[in-house]
């Protein structure tokens, strides 16, 4: 199961922490959405976000911070992967790998 955009802002949403009723009740969704898991559970945290229309700068991005509902402390709990995954010193970090895929076929492929 993957929880996306896990950062302040998303979760809890922008929208629903008026009150602290509002504020328990996203807190309650997170922990739903993570005890529902099955076999894994990916928390996903962006670094950034792009935003549209911000009339006085342009277009940019905001860095996002992780959700209140996930402090510090725990995170001795999670495993934490940061993008690229390969490490350093391995084949799949030596640089970018040449795929060719075509992707004509493959939509064509998917409506036989």
């Amino acid at each position: 199961m993957f929880v996306l955009n896990t950062v302040d802002g998303c979760i809890p949403s922008d929208l629903g922490v008026g009150t602290s009723d509002e504020l328990e009740e996203e807190r309650r969704l997170l922990y739903v959405a993570m005890t529902r898991a099955k076999d894994s559970l990916n928390l996903v945290v962006p670094q950034r976000f792009f935003t549209h229309g911000q009339s006085a700068t342009g277009d940019r991005h905001v860095y996002a911070s992780r959700t209140r509902f996930i402090p510090g402390k725990l995170l001795q709990f999670f495993e934490s992967h940061a993008w690229p995954l390969a490490a350093p010193g391995s084949p799949a970090s030596a640089g970018p790998r040449q795929v060719r895929v075509d992707v004509g076929a493959r939509m064509r492929s998917m409506w036989r």
